[in-house]
């Protein structure tokens, strides 16, 4: 069966060649329907760069300068102003990182519902009302809320807001851009059980975007590093809790806290590469502990260590 979601080879840069810096490189994944897929790596990594490459939102000077996006067969590169704008929340939605930004200030909350829906040709002013009460239950926020306007409403309800609106349409995949940073862990911790719980109702898939590997561990079915743009590994969750294969992806994991104190997290020495004058062949060889002169000189390709589980580092190449 084919992805939902496949992507090859995508490339995105900001500013053309020679002056442009290239965010993403060849990034290739896929997700299929009602998997939770997750991409993750420290700031400046390429992850909100490739999910606005996805949905072709790139603010200029972005531009994708190769590769393929599929959605269910559909080249959506291909696709012209109108069949994005019907592809968009009725196919795929976006849950962004910051609701408060996202959200309309001047409309109220059954406003934002409304434009939804109208945009999509639902006219019926009953439906409209209708459908506004039932998203927001589904979100577990009362239906006086409906005209209510984002700022007076708490971080926690305006992101759920977000969440009831990328559900409008019943999208089969809703991306999720970092939608819980802002947010202490208490309702942090509410929202993503309400997100896994619409999913199990409704059988979306999700491309959760976070850089909180612990969290993606805990949600996701398949989870992709990203590194300076590139993807250091993609791997099934239940592997990387046994601890990654490259050596970025174990340092991510050995900086995480632990629930019980049991050990120190350990940073990561040195800082991400500049985009604009990025290191020579592999882009993590300045803060790799098992740098090697070939490291150094020659890029990595990503290669199958097993099915599903793929890296991009030469000390893991087979003889």
């Amino acid at each position: 069966m084919s992805p939902l979601l496949d992507v090859r080879e995508l490339s995105v840069a900001y500013g053309l060649p020679p002056q442009g810096v290239e965010a993403v490189h060849r990034l290739s994944f896929q997700v299929d329907e009602g998997e939770t897929v997750g991409l993750v790596g420290e700031s400046g990594s390429g992850k909100s760069t490739a999910l606005m490459g996805v949905l072709r939102v790139l603010p200029p000077p972005g531009v994708i300068t190769r590769g393929s996006v599929r959605f269910d067969g559909r080249e959506v590169l291909d696709m012209d102003e109108a069949e994005l704008r019907a592809w968009r929340w009725r196919e795929v939605s976006l849950v962004p990182q910051s609701a408060l930004n996202a959200l309309n200030p001047m409309l109220t909350v059954g406003q934002h519902v409304a434009d939804t829906l109208r945009a999509h040709g639902v006219r019926d002013r009953a439906e409209i009302g209708r459908r506004g009460q039932e998203l927001l239950a589904l979100v577990d926020i009362d239906s006086v809320h409906l005209d209510s306007h984002p700022h007076t409403l708490s971080g926690g309800m305006r992101q759920r807001v977000a969440l009831a609106l990328a559900l409008a349409l019943e999208p089969r995949l809703v991306i999720m851009d970092e939608p819980t940073t802002a947010l202490d862990v208490v309702v942090e911790r509410e929202i993503l059980q309400r997100i896994v719980h619409l999913q199990e109702q409704r059988g979306f898939a999700v491309l959760f975007i976070t850089h909180d590997l612990n969290l993606l561990l805990e949600l996701a079915d398949r989870v992709g590093v990203l590194y300076s743009g590139r993807l250091a590994e993609m791997a099934p969750a239940s592997a990387l809790r046994q601890g990654g294969r490259h050596p970025y992806a174990q340092g991510l994991l050995a900086a995480m806290p632990t629930a019980f104190g049991e050990r120190e997290p350990i940073s990561i020495p040195g800082a991400p590469p500049d985009l604009r004058d990025p290191p020579s062949g592999c882009r993590f060889h300045p803060r790799c502990p098992h740098l090697t002169e070939r490291c150094r000189a020659e890029e990595p390709v990503l290669r199958a260590l097993s099915a599903g589980h793929t890296t991009a580092c030469h000390l893991l190449e087979q003889p």
